[in-house]
């Protein structure tokens, strides 16, 4: 597992699950004579991508940003969205001494299957249970409003089954704006969905940022390389052109959860990869 470590804050990446997703969905617009060299595709148009859930520990505190996929899909679905590799949360974890019950919070950048699909999981009887049993869960009012009123398109991403029992459970923290928490700052930014969220993380010795979907891999650094999975486009373009050049004259880290090259980099003011994890 990769580490970065910003003095009083480390961040972890764990395997949330990876699988193969259409190249050109996740680049739009863009041309795939000039994607395809950053990121290629194989002879049937798709493109690896992982999920990795970023385990943060800071000020004592354990923080899961995102879930991955989870262990609730079927074989059909196993088979739709080309799963290659399996969620083991739980399992990393372990690894790095750690049971799941010892997550504190959980943020969610958004709620699409693929990051909050870890929210709840199959237990070993089968049954729907909370992953992270003692963690609160930070999602954005207007996303999780969201959630709760599905239209034609989002009914494809957001999966009841990803919160059974959740906002029963007591778990559920409902945000709105700016938030703090341990050291992160929680910004609410809309563009991907609309109450997507991304996470600053201020450690004594450097910063980074997780974008999330608004910066999916390293190759969607020019802000007009974005996703047609991107529900306000115009709006993702924008954010990108405030936020990017800000964090880049600060020398942040950008931190990835989908991309299969790399974890983390650092960007010129020409969005070229300088340093990378």
């Amino acid at each position: 597992m990769k580490r970065l470590q910003l003095g009083s804050i480390e961040i972890t990446w764990l395997n949330g699950g990876s699988f193969e997703l259409d190249g050109g969905t996740m680049f739009g617009a863009v041309p795939k004579l000039l994607w395809n060299k950053k990121y290629p595709a194989d002879s049937e148009n798709y493109i690896r991508m992982c999920n990795s859930p970023l385990l943060v520990q800071s000020q004592g505190s354990n923080i899961l940003i995102d879930t991955g996929l989870g262990n609730k899909f079927s074989s059909k679905q196993r088979q739709l969205f080309r799963i290659y590799r399996e969620w083991s949360l739980p399992s990393d974890l372990q690894t790095l001494g750690l049971d799941r019950r010892a997550i504190d919070y959980v943020v969610l950048t958004h709620c699409d299957f693929d990051h909050a699909g870890g929210v709840v999981m199959h237990g070993d009887g089968g049954e729907p249970e909370l992953t992270f049993p003692n963690a609160r869960h930070i999602i954005q009012q207007k996303e999780w409003h969201d959630v709760n009123h599905v239209n034609i398109r989002s009914a494809h991403t957001y999966f009841s089954d990803n919160f059974t029992g959740l906002a029963e459970s007591g778990l559920l923290e409902l945000v709105a704006g700016i938030v703090e928490l341990k050291g992160l700052t929680m910004r609410h930014t809309g563009g991907h969905t609309r109450g997507f969220q991304l996470v600053e993380m201020r450690g004594s010795e450097g910063c980074a940022v997780h974008l999330g979907d608004l910066l999916p891999t390293h190759a969607h650094a020019n802000p007009l390389w974005i996703m047609a999975y991107d529900n306000f486009p115009m709006e993702v373009i924008a954010l990108k052109q405030e936020l990017m050049p800000a964090y880049q004259q600060e020398n942040c880290w950008f931190t990835f959860y989908h991309d299969v090259n790399m974890n983390a980099c650092r960007l010129d003011a020409k969005g070229k990869v300088v340093e990378q994890r």
